[in-house]
């Protein structure tokens, strides 16, 4: 088995169904049976078992349910256990593949067969979107020429794990799932450094380590490999409708400055971290104050002061990031005042 998709899940059915029928719809573009889908349901109480096996037909895959919900860290480290494949590809159950995906990937994987880590690009697209389509989703109505990609780089090409940390790659940092297809045997074994008690914090990105769980294992694992560059994005990534996204400002000035922090630790340049923590913190400002002054839930109890706002305070973008919040509020302003 070349390849593993796996799929970790928990009471999303009808996205669910949507990301199937993107492998299925890539599938008939892509005639060889070396790929699978690995599914952990993280003891879902909706359909989730009849979307699968509506599926089980079409597709290899191989479905388990927990017996209790593990948390997200703890149930993706179970799905990438049941990979039997060489690679596996991480990807969130309201991710989409497109119709060219699996012709285009499998080829990448065989043509590089010394590479372990691959980045793969993706393009974002609103959930509103899917709405005005019959369910479940058919990938062939999207119109890619009309979607922004989260990476900015070109062409395809070959660098070291330390040259995918950069804006111009991601700018969170390897942070989403869906950005990486790695070598499996080496994912698992890297995955049993992560302290297993923070893992079992199941509040949702109520630490570093359950928050950032896959992007750690990765630099674990291949800090010291090559990386191939896929700059054609190969998958979609719905924004719009995500449940944690009250708590989006708690992880770009918290949880991806801590990510920078911990890469340095494990090698990442002095240079190429101090413009990376930067860049981290361009909106450093206005995110603090909502997240502390918002009455929705927003990660407040998380913050540590002197850990995620004194020690900012050495870099540029903390103060530039006032200017900005002052001049888009003008901004809005002056557009109200000459209505």
């Amino acid at each position: 088995m070349l390849l593993s998709i796996c799929i970790p899940t928990f009471n999303r059915s009808e996205k669910l169904d949507n990301c199937l029928n993107s492998i299925l719809i890539s599938k008939e573009q892509y005639t060889e049976n070396d790929f699978e889908i690995c599914i952990a349901d993280n003891n879902s109480n909706d359909n989730t078992k009849e979307i699968v096996d509506k599926y089980k037909s079409f597709l290899n895959i191989n479905y388990y349910k927990n017996s209790e919900n593990l948390g997200f860290a703890r149930n993706a480290k179970k799905v990438i256990g049941l990979a039997k494949g060489k690679y596996s590809w991480l990807i969130g159950d309201d991710d989409l593949i497109l119709p060219t995906t699996l012709k285009s990937l499998l080829k990448i994987l065989k043509s590089n067969s010394d590479i372990e880590l691959f980045f793969i690009n993706s393009y974002y697209l609103n959930s509103e979107y899917l709405e005005k389509f019959p369910k479940p989703f058919n990938t062939q109505n999207i119109k890619l020429n009309e979607l922004d990609s989260i990476s900015k780089v070109k062409s395809n090409k070959i660098v070291s794990f330390w040259n995918l940390i950069d804006p111009e790659v991601s700018w969170e940092f390897l942070i989403g799932i869906f950005l990486t297809v790695f070598k499996t045997s080496k994912w698992i074994e890297s995955s049993k450094k992560v302290d297993v008690k923070k893992l079992e914090e199941k509040r949702i990105w109520s630490n570093f380590e359950n928050t950032c769980f896959h992007p750690i294992v990765n630099a674990y694992a291949f800090k010291n490999s090559k990386a191939f560059i896929c700059a054609e994005p190969l998958s979609v990534n719905i924004i719009g409708f995500r449940e944690w996204k009250s708590y989006y400002e708690l992880i770009e000035i918290v949880r991806l400055p801590e990510l920078i922090d911990f890469y340095k630790k494990e090698g990442l340049p002095l240079i190429k971290y101090l413009y990376c923590k930067n860049f981290a913190l361009r909106n450093f400002f206005s995110y603090f104050l909502k997240i502390i002054f918002s009455s929705q839930t927003k990660g407040k109890e998380y913050l540590n002061l002197k850990k995620h706002f004194v020690k900012n305070l050495f870099f540029p973008n903390v103060y530039l990031s006032i200017l900005t919040f002052i001049f888009r509020k003008l901004k809005i302003y002056t557009k109200k005042l000459f209505r």
